[in-house]
């Protein structure tokens, strides 16, 4: 099993003690080489079952080809399957030609992205919270994608003490199907809130369809970037008579202003996991809490190397 940097917070050794304590984590260095990308294998991987460890985050064009280099040179050093496992997809959001802007000559760079996997010579891939399901549908190669939703709702019925008066709610239509799931598994009601936008990052207009009044308001998203969706959400929810406002996201991007706009935000916490390192963030931000999804990509590489099947993890924490 390998690692690059930019997966630290993902607890790489953590995944490795629990798949097999004799297996070895190493840390692969990537380093410039004549403004080209060069990686090093330090042992022999002839014939054996990789797994590389590397989410879409921070320098994301340097990661991305790091593990497309990592992938090949395991490839052609006679490993038996090399699997990607990237917990925060790369372009995950540009998956489709978009109406808004000028759909005609935007690039579906997500497919992309799954293109170049396949070509790299990645057999398999592991995944969290894809963006739009349908993803998985731009490879000709087996992809696991897996779901924060068991580690949210732990989290929820152990941090939050008011939970069975709560309100699950989408800060777009889009992420309808998510919130009712959890919903429906808290038996608790949901909301969504209807956004209208002027830019891609900029959002004029929200309308909220449900009733948020006297109770906890509990916003779920898949992720968030400069965070100004999420944080007219929260006021929208405190105007309409919200108790207390949290959001739980299973990718923390938190580009831009995001950090100051939580800051000054009425949550009472930002949850992310730590598919993206949030080490310096939560130093910057002491609303922000972190759920560590590690031992689910570990039960998921185990199982996954033993032949099992892995649709437990949809519903269930490992222990």
């Amino acid at each position: 099993m390998y690692s690059v940097p930019s997966s630290a917070g993902i607890s790489v050794h953590y995944i490795q003690e629990e798949v097999n304590p004799k297996s070895l984590s190493k840390v692969l260095e990537g380093f410039s080489v004549q403004a080209s990308e060069y990686v090093e294998i330090g042992e022999s991987v002839r014939g054996e079952d990789v797994y590389i460890v590397q989410s879409g985050c921070g320098e994301i064009n340097d990661n991305l080809m790091e593990l497309l280099i990592m992938i090949n040179a395991c490839k052609i050093a006679s490993a038996s399957r090399v699997t990607a496992v990237i917990p925060c997809f790369p372009y995950a959001r540009q998956d489709k030609k978009d109406k808004v802007r000028d759909g005609s000559r935007a690039p579906i760079s997500a497919k992309l992205v799954a293109n170049m996997l396949s070509v790299a010579g990645a057999d398999h891939i592991i995944t969290m919270d894809l963006h739009a399901s349908q993803i998985q549908g731009f490879f000709d190669i087996p992809v696991d994608n897996l779901y924060a939703e068991p580690a949210v709702l732990k989290w929820i019925k152990e941090n939050i003490a008011e939970w069975k008066n709560c309100t699950i709610v989408s800060p777009d239509a889009g992420g309808a199907k998510r919130v009712t799931s959890i919903a429906d598994r808290l038996n608790v009601d949901f909301a969504l809130i209807h956004k209208e936008r002027k830019k891609a990052n900029e959002v004029d207009r929200m309308v909220l369809v449900g009733d948020v009044k006297d109770r906890v308001a509990i916003l779920v998203d898949d992720m968030a970037d400069t965070c100004g969706t999420i944080c007219h959400a929260a006021d929208k929810l405190v105007s309409a008579g919200a108790t207390k406002v949290y959001a739980i996201l299973t990718h923390g991007i938190f580009s831009g202003p995001a950090i100051s706009r939580i800051n000054n935000a009425c949550f009472e916490a930002v949850v992310v996991t730590n598919t993206i390192p949030q080490e310096d963030k939560m130093k910057q931000c002491p609303k922000i809490q972190v759920i560590d999804i590690s031992m689910i990509l570990a039960e998921a590489i185990r199982r996954t190397h033993n032949g099992e099947s892995v649709s437990y993890l949809f519903s269930h924490v490992p222990l």
